[in-house]
């Protein structure tokens, strides 16, 4: 096997689109006087890339109070073991799609039922969530949630229920009703269960009534879906962000699916913390097919071209983390152990890490294995990925991927990625890595490996297998 040695490699088309993006930003501040205020309070909202668990991986439309009950006190105990002293970690706990579905593994949205209150608002179902029986709300969980210290996140799929809109319900706090608002032209293409909103008064109402509600129940976290591509609609994300302000909660508001365009950035970073860069993250490694779902390989893409835009407030999202136990019922696939190599799980772990991507858990916690759990309780890693600093994919040539870190407080990182079929050897100088050091030491991250002081790092790796250091600079 030959030693690899690389040189700086950027795609003409990357440079282009930041070059596109940064002028896009520019204008956009140029013509927003209150973009700088926005901007810092989006950094107070969500300083650090978002951390926690998402329940669609393992549990799909069908997960349980009790269910989710015994996840979050799971991620409570992965945020202490964790978090490094002063370094945030896993807090946010997410229910997706279908807490308001009846019979949540119907074949059809209407055979799913889903339950609204007097103002079509999603409500919560008693049978399948007990604490919400008297209340008709989530603000019992909120508050379980609360109680271990974590915050609170739900689902939400834009537009209106179309049960709400065959009856034109009132809209909670305005003289409209569903039928001023509802475009019955206007639906996801994936999924049925509502219709599109008009970009009105009564669009707006109706988004201020939702928020308003769910903030009251103590949410913290919305992740509204069909939203950010497949469908873009950008007047939605407006108006969502809006009824946020206007609710006086504090709600980090999560865009999804993606791939959101990357001449966007400016308007979506406009109006919320997190958004999806990629279409659904799956276990496979994935190609350049473009097929669905998304691997690991796409990710790498991804998010060297986000990465430039990362920054407090403002968060590309590569998607939850599909590793360990995927049961019982999937939102994608059958019930499994996850698909990936253990040498996968750690170089997703390492990307998402390094790229500074949110980190949301996508397995059962409760099923959480050894390995599984030694990974994402790496304190480093995950202080890397919460740290302040720039990150920058540094390095490509054939199958190697390099990033680089260097954060506050003169920490620097090295990772280093075989994204092929066959071993790599890798042999890399800190001046092609971007420093002047003629030498420097390192601490490999996940089994605390030490070198002395050496002119280049050099390792081999397996097919889909990373490394990833810690650099001791002269």
């Amino acid at each position: 096997m030959p030693a690899i040695t690389v040189a700086m490699f950027r795609k003409p088309l990357v440079a282009l689109s930041l070059l596109l993006g940064a002028g896009f930003m520019l204008l956009a501040h140029a013509a927003n006087p209150t973009a700088a205020s926005v901007a810092r309070q989006f950094a107070e909202l969500a300083p650090t890339p978002p951390m926690g668990w998402n329940s669609w991986d393992a549990y799909g439309w069908s997960i349980t109070e009790q269910e989710y009950e015994d996840n979050a006190r799971v991620l409570a105990e992965l945020r202490d073991a964790s978090a490094a002293k002063g370094t945030p970690s896993y807090q946010y706990a997410v229910i997706d799609e279908g807490w308001y579905f009846h019979n949540p593994r119907a074949a059809t949205a209407a055979g799913r039922d889903a339950l609204l209150d007097a103002y079509g608002r999603l409500i919560p179902v008693p049978t399948r969530f007990p604490s919400t029986a008297k209340t008709q709300s989530l603000a019992p969980l909120a508050a379980y949630t609360h109680s271990l210290g974590l915050k609170f996140g739900i689902h939400l799929l834009r537009g209106i229920p179309r049960e709400a809109v065959t009856h034109n319900l009132p809209i909670a706090d305005s003289s409209f009703h569903a039928q001023d608002t509802a475009d019955t032209a206007d639906a996801c293409p994936w999924d049925e269960t509502n219709w599109g909103l008009k970009d009105n008064a009564a669009g707006q109402a109706y988004y201020d009534s939702e928020v308003k509600l769910y903030g009251s129940w103590g949410v913290d976290f919305l992740k509204v879906d069909c939203i950010a591509d497949h469908t873009y609609k950008p007047a939605d994300i407006r108006m969502l962000a809006e009824a946020i302000r206007k609710s006086g909660y504090k709600i980090v508001l999560s865009l999804s699916p993606g791939p959101t365009k990357l001449h966007l950035q400016p308007y979506v970073s406009q109006y919320a913390q997190m958004w999806r860069i990629a279409d659904d993250h799956w276990d496979l490694w994935g190609d350049n097919s473009g097929k669905f779902p998304n691997g690991i390989y796409q990710a790498f893409d991804m998010l060297a071209y986000w990465e430039p835009y990362a920054h407090p407030g403002s968060w590309p999202d590569a998607d939850m983390l599909p590793i360990g136990d995927l049961t019982p019922s999937p939102g994608y696939g059958n019930p499994r152990q996850t698909r990936f190599s253990h040498d996968e799980v750690k170089t997703e772990f390492a990307l998402w890490s390094i790229a500074r991507s949110p980190i949301i858990l996508g397995n059962n916690l409760t099923k959480l294995d050894d390995f599984t759990r030694a990974v994402i309780t790496n304190k480093e890693l995950v202080a890397l990925n919460q740290s302040d600093g720039q990150s920058r994919e540094r390095l490509r040539a054939g199958e190697l991927r390099c990033w680089t870190a260097d954060r506050v407080g003169g920490r620097h990182y090295v990772a280093v990625f075989n994204v092929g079929e066959k071993p790599l050897m890798v042999s890399l100088t800190w001046q092609q890595l971007g420093y002047d050091w003629k030498q420097a030491a390192t601490t490999e991250l996940w089994d605390g490996t030490k070198s002395r002081p050496m002119p280049r790092i050099e390792v081999t790796l397996a097919p889909h297998a990373s490394e990833i250091y810690r650099v001791q600079a002269p």
